[in-house]
């Protein structure tokens, strides 16, 4: 019987380790993470998990997206979605919310930096994805807005961002008619906005 149990372990702890060698990547979003709009599967997180495995990089992504979800949502999510998962590295995209509805850039950067802190504390490494406002919310606030981002990264020593929808913001043929959510046409562009800042953190 102890022979039995000794040999359930370690077979356990074999298929644990291989799932840790590979690696988890987590990603924490919204509605453009979580692909609102276009099938999951054009969305740029499941081109992601296509792209690292045709590469061979051995890496399960898991799509913790929410439409809607602000910074403060995240943060609260992210104790169980680390306990769950044990990511590897943990990709941040939030804020634009937070920014839609006028919410205090200081409070902001507080969640973040909290969301940052956790997932070091279980030993994940931590990619940030900026975010910027339309210009009708005011170069005042949309300027607090940005240098969240630019200042977690220094404070933090985290990989950034700048702008995630670089070249799709406003870029005909890239928004939905909502003028917020990208296309499936856009989808591989966001990919390539955060390959070059995340392929030396797999």
């Amino acid at each position: 019987m102890r022979g039995w149990l000794l040999g359930a372990m370690l077979a356990s702890l074999f298929f644990w380790a291989q799932g840790a060698l590979a690696g988890t990547v987590l990603v924490v979003g919204d509605s453009i993470s979580a692909a609102l709009g276009v099938e999951t599967s054009q969305g740029w997180v499941a081109l992601l998990e296509r792209r690292l495995t045709e590469r061979g990089l051995e890496h399960r992504v898991v799509n913790a997206s929410i439409s809607g979800d602000t910074s403060a949502g995240g943060l609260a999510r992210l104790p169980g979605l680390l306990a769950a998962h044990r990511p590897e590295l943990v990709i941040i995209e939030l804020g634009g919310n937070d920014g839609l509805r006028g919410q205090p850039p200081q409070q902001l950067q507080q969640n973040l930096a909290s969301m940052i802190d956790r997932s070091r504390s279980v030993g994940a490494r931590v990619l940030l994805l900026g975010v910027q406002l339309p210009p009708n919310y005011g170069s005042r606030y949309n300027q607090a807005f940005s240098r969240v981002y630019a200042s977690l990264a220094e404070e933090k020593q985290v990989p950034l961002v700048p702008f995630f929808l670089e070249g799709v913001g406003g870029v005909p043929g890239m928004m939905q008619a909502d003028g917020i959510h990208p296309t499936a046409r856009a989808q591989p562009k966001l990919l390539d906005n955060l390959w070059p800042t995340l392929e030396p953190l797999l």
